[in-house]
């Protein structure tokens, strides 16, 4: 069967009713964390199948659904190499939906330069490369899935995730029983390291003193109480977070309604030790009393 045939009716496989099979395509930039990815979901429970055509994605769906409850989530690393990849994929999330299949693309990024480090780590050519250099297949690839990276619904940049940091994140985003709703994740992180690339909100909380030149405090980290207690009790930063989760509400709403299950929130401070990580433990708490699905990340603590 390919992309071009139809699939199955709805009513042909009789799925059960007000239950709805999740398939997660995985795909991204070569050296990205794809097979990271891929077994760490395997791990929580999810049926993965590696390198599959683009053209089997439909007749996979079809199991899925026939399968039922022994197949209720599966994911499928597929690549992307094929000229035609983007309106391949995107065909078959349209025609999935149909059918009440929750088809997510979940797209792997990292920065070039990372991605030549580890592939001559590994002294592996780039699948896209030919007689040329590493960064120039890296340049072909780039081009080839800018289009689906812009609709991905979920983007991790693993520039600076090494495979236990990778592996942890997507144990958050993915848990083993399916919940429906927005999963957002706070992240701290220092400016001083970048931006998180695929942060959807960036807040900026450098309007705090700096627990740094608190000679007794400096050495410590926003998870520790004295630090906490320091960042929190500064005018303004209560009051701020208040204001900040009365804000999301809607736009979570929002999220929801648009069918946007996944969303990224930046806290930064100029190192990602003290201030950032505060602010993000605390406004994770405030979330999760609102009843918003939200986890805590620290991108950058122990890197100074």
């Amino acid at each position: 069967m390919t992309t071009d045939e139809p699939l199955a009716t709805a009513q042909e496989l009789d799925p059960p009713a007000n239950e709805q099979n999740e398939l997660l395509l995985i795909t991204g930039m070569s050296g990205a964390g794809r097979a990271t990815a891929a077994k760490a979901l395997e791990d929580l429970g999810w049926y993965v199948v590696d390198n599959l055509p683009t053209a089997m994605l439909a007749p996979l769906a079809e199991l899925t659904l026939k399968s039922r409850d022994r197949l209720p989530r599966v994911a499928v690393v597929v690549d992307v190499r094929g000229r035609t990849f983007f309106t391949e994929v995107r065909d078959v999330i349209a025609q999935l939906a149909k059918l009440g299949v929750s088809a997510r693309l979940l797209f792997m990024d990292a920065a070039d330069e990372v991605l030549v480090r580890r592939f001559e780590a590994t002294r592996r050519p780039h699948p896209l490369q030919g007689h040329e250099r590493v960064l120039d297949g890296i340049a072909r690839e780039r081009e080839r899935t800018q289009d689906l990276r812009g609709t991905a619904d979920l983007l991790i940049d693993t520039s600076d995730l090494n495979v236990h940091q990778l592996s942890h994140k997507l144990q958050t985003l993915f848990a083993t029983e399916p919940e429906r709703g927005v999963r957002l994740t706070v992240i701290s992180f220092g400016f001083k390291y970048g931006i998180p690339v695929d942060a959807d909100h960036v807040v900026d909380v450098r309007f705090l003193p700096n627990p740094f030149w608190i000679p007794e405090l400096r050495a410590h980290n926003g998870l520790e109480e004295a630090v906490s207690e320091y960042v929190l009790s500064q005018p303004g930063a209560e009051d701020f977070i208040d204001r900040y989760v009365t804000a999301l509400e809607p736009v979570m709403a929002g999220y929801e309604r648009e069918n946007r299950p996944y969303v990224t929130i930046g806290i930064g401070c100029t190192g990602g030790k003290h201030r950032s990580v505060a602010i993000t433990e605390r406004l994770v708490a405030r979330l999760m009393e609102r009843g918003i699905n939200a986890t805590a990340m620290h991108r950058d603590l122990g890197r100074e």
